[in-house]
């Protein structure tokens, strides 16, 4: 060997020697005994996670003559062939009303949506239609398909959704000027209903279709999974062939099955018990590693309960990090301890909160019920509202976030905390009003309206709301300043969802309403967090917090590190899918008819005519 070919073998020997001591791999694969262990992923990927688009031709009614009467066109023929399907006997004429407006309907079936289930619905007005504007109307019943471009031409499916209810759009759009656009599109809050149920399933990959794999998955998948249908235990899995593996969705991953795939995906495929011992071991050092936790974590919560010792020595590191990583997969696998951990991260990470949120949602334990009502109690709108949110999917019946049905078209909710006055109304995944703080007040004097037939008046201790509608007696009402007051005297006087919400933003928009006024305070997904920084964060307490609108605990820029886990669904119910395929998105807050509020048919609706 020639010398210096010799000094570049040692200098080599001596640098990568020196740089395994700092250099590590974000990825647990690179040690040996985990590149032993073949997991579900390594033969199938997930089908059935994008979200599917459905559309039609729809009919907005109850329009107080904004309405038009459409061109000629294919998207007239077919919604005059769906009226009279409906048995309408003349739907030109109420084409022609100016009552009603054709307008383009669409939604995204989410996955592992079962039939039954409720999402959001767009609608718009199509370009160089004479409606200016889409305020206080009906989506009529309308039958949802899937489309595809064949041979050129567009084919429509089987109808797979139904969709119907009260339209919202922005309060302030008035069919003028720049505001036409917006009043010409709305969204129907959870108004879509879907008629069949999305499958979930696993493709296996082209090199590993075998019937035996399949068979292999589906034992590794029910070892770790099952749920109970009619008392009898059944594993989620069931191999239909050598090519697809279908997965029922758990229970306790109903709202993230991001996660669930992905905790499938991370199952061993095949491993005996020392294989599995050596695996955790190695998992281990792995999860106390803030750049490996995220990974590790996931693995230990596939494994199941074999993982839970590893996963609870997780809690005790000093990195924040690691702490969130690990008490977010037991909560998964129900385990109490995870609780407190994650209500600090909800409570003082912003980029954490969404996580640790869904996570407490899917624990029946009630340190996790206890944790989430201490922070309906915080400063921050998105802290109380995502808590708020994660009881109600927690157990949608529990008294204290169970509500109230005041009206078919949105759920009230009145609850007594202790943080800043706070209404909260929705514009996706459900139509609902939350008030924080059960004796907030409007400020008199004033003058606001809800909706085109509802003006409400307040002066000293006193408010009066008069209705007044064509070809119908006139209403009124006199009552308190109790914001609740007002709410359900609107609802007795069947003002819309819609109409609700905007009185709420007028009376914000005047200083009528003296605490907090959110729409959507969801927390997000895809916030950054400094490493270095995480200790750092303190909580605020409702007693110091400014009488503001801020958010105290979100406040800062947060850089660096993205939550390595999917959002869940839980507060990803739709909108922000609508929104990306909406340039043109308008601010408006949506509405719908779930829960009770059975829709109109246009056969019904022709009675509402006379």
């Amino acid at each position: 060997m020639r010398p210096g070919r010799s000094w570049s073998v040692v200098l080599l020997v001596v640098l990568t020697g020196c740089a395994g001591s700092f250099i590590r791999s974000q990825s647990p694969e690179p040690e040996l005994d985990e590149q032993r262990t073949k997991l579900v992923g390594d033969y199938a990927v997930p089908f059935g996670l994008h979200p599917v688009k459905v559309e039609a031709v729809g009919l907005v009614t109850g329009l107080p003559h904004t309405g038009s009467d459409p061109d000629p066109s294919p998207q007239r023929d077919d919604l005059v062939s769906e009226m009279k399907a409906y048995g309408v006997a003349h739907p030109n004429e109420i084409l022609s009303s100016g009552t009603a407006s054709l307008v383009l309907v669409r939604g995204y079936l989410r996955p592992g949506i079962q039939q039954g289930d409720h999402f959001d619905i767009e609608v718009r007005v199509p370009s160089r239609s004479g409606t200016t504007s889409l305020n206080g109307g009906w989506l009529m019943e309308t039958r949802l398909a899937e489309m595809a471009v064949l041979n050129g031409s567009m084919r429509e499916g089987s109808m797979i959704a139904k969709a119907h209810g009260p339209v919202l759009i922005d309060p302030s759009a008035d069919g003028q000027d720049d505001n036409h656009v917006t009043a010409n599109r709305g969204r129907v809050l959870g108004g879509g209903i879907a008629q069949k149920s999305r499958p979930l399933a696993l493709m296996l990959k082209p090199d590993h279709r075998s019937i035996p794999i399949s068979s292999q998955i589906g034992v590794a998948v029910n070892h770790r999974f099952h749920t109970y249908n009619g008392g009898v235990k059944k594993g989620v899995a069931n191999p239909k062939d050598d090519q697809h593996v279908e997965l029922i969705v758990h229970p306790r991953y109903k709202d993230n099955v991001d996660r669930y795939v992905q905790v499938i995906r991370s199952i061993a495929l095949k491993e005996n018990s020392a294989q599995q011992m050596a695996r955790i071991a190695l998992l281990e050092r792995q999860l106390l590693d803030p750049i490996t936790a995220a990974t590790a974590a996931l693995r230990l919560e596939a494994i199941g309960k074999d993982g839970i010792p590893t996963l609870q020595k997780g809690l005790q590191s000093a990195d924040p990090e690691v702490r969130f990583y690990a008490a977010e997969a037991l909560a998964y696998l129900d385990q109490k301890e995870a609780a407190p951990p994650l209500v600090e991260a909800a409570r003082d990470v912003p980029a954490f909160r969404a996580y640790a949120l869904a996570a407490l949602s899917a624990m029946d334990d009630v340190a996790a019920y206890d944790g989430l009502r201490e922070l309906l109690d915080m400063p921050s709108n998105e802290t109380r509202y995502g808590s708020f949110r994660a009881l109600w999917a927690m157990n949608a019946q529990d008294p204290l976030v169970r509500g109230e049905k005041v009206s078919a078209q949105f759920s009230y909710h009145v609850l007594d905390t202790m943080g800043p006055p706070l209404v909260h109304v929705t514009r996706s995944y459900r139509p609902e009003i939350v008030v924080f703080g059960n004796d907030q007040r409007l400020t008199t004097p004033f003058s606001i309206e809800a909706g085109k037939h509802i003006i409400i008046t307040g002066k000293d201790d006193q408010v009066t709301i008069a209705r007044f509608m064509p070809n119908q007696p006139d209403q009124k009402r006199v009552i308190s300043t109790r914001l609740d007051e007002m709410v359900r005297t609107l609802a007795e006087l069947e003002a819309t969802y819609p109409d609700i919400v905007q009185a709420l933003q007028q009376a914000k928009s005047k200083g009528v309403l003296p605490g907090r006024f959110a729409i959507d305070a969801v927390p997000r997904g895809g916030r950054l967090y400094d490493r270095g920084s995480l200790s750092t964060h303190k909580a605020v307490s409702a007693e110091s917090a400014p009488e503001t609108d801020e958010e105290p605990s979100d406040q800062g820029a947060d850089s660096g590190v993205a939550v390595a886990n999917p959002l869940p669904g839980l507060f990803d119910s739709g909108q922000k899918t609508l929104d990306r395929h909406n340039p043109d998105k308008p601010s408006a807050v949506n509405s719908s008819s779930e829960g009770g509020e059975k829709g109109r048919s246009l056969r019904s609706w022709l009675g509402t005519m006379k």
